[in-house]
């Protein structure tokens, strides 16, 4: 599909409110996806962390008994 213009192509045959916010909306879902993923991660990361702390004291207490 060609077109004769930049704004013909907003326009997209009459189509624009569809189209663009069809584009829109994958944009700001594939978005949120990212940066939920990215926040799960390091909240995962972090109570690793946490585990590991915890059960590094847990070993600590048993070799001193």
């Amino acid at each position: 599909m060609a077109f004769d213009s930049f704004a013909a192509f907003l326009h997209m045959g009459g189509h624009a409110p569809y189209v663009w916010s069809a584009w829109g909306i994958t944009a700001a879902l594939l978005l949120g996806s990212v940066l939920l993923a990215r926040q799960e991660r390091r909240h995962l990361l972090r109570e690793l962390e946490r585990r590991e702390r915890r059960d590094a004291r847990h070993v600590g207490r048993n070799d001193e008994q």
